[in-house]
């Protein structure tokens, strides 16, 4: 999987923490890692990668439904090396329909966290989450 595809992962990843979405994403794997942990124990969690809150955080009218719209809203303008708003949910939409259901999104986040898992012990470490988003 290439770097920038990762990278995305990783970021949608922040976006389950639930503090994105007022303010401009982290840009380094160090500061990523630090908003995805949330209770300071030098690990995310399972449950601290949680597709259920990033679900809730982009579904901004409440229709249980994430359009790209939604996506672009939270992901605010694209960077260099990134996917687009239309990229990423192309990726995750895994029915075609052009948007994503909460299930779509759990499915999502959990083969990033499986992804990035390196060592498979049901936690993310600082180094995989930059050795995932090409950072050191």
């Amino acid at each position: 999987m290439s770097a920038p595809r990762i990278a995305l992962l990783v970021l949608s990843g922040v976006l389950a923490a639930g503090a994105a979405a007022a303010q401009d994403l982290p840009a380094t794997a160090s500061d990523r890692f630090a908003m995805l942990d949330r209770n300071g124990d030098g690990k995310v969690s399972r449950d601290e990668y949680d597709g259920d809150a990033f679900f809730r955080l982009v579904d901004a009218d409440h229709n249980y439904r994430v359009s790209v719209d939604e996506v672009q809203g939270v992901l605010g303008p694209q960077r260099d090396g990134e996917f687009s708003a239309t990229e990423w949910l192309r990726i995750a939409d895994q029915n075609g329909d052009g948007e994503l259901s909460a299930e779509e999104m759990r499915r999502s986040s959990e083969m990033r966290f499986q992804r990035l898992d390196a060592n498979q012990d049901g936690n993310l470490e600082l180094s995989e989450v930059r050795m995932g988003i090409g950072q050191r």
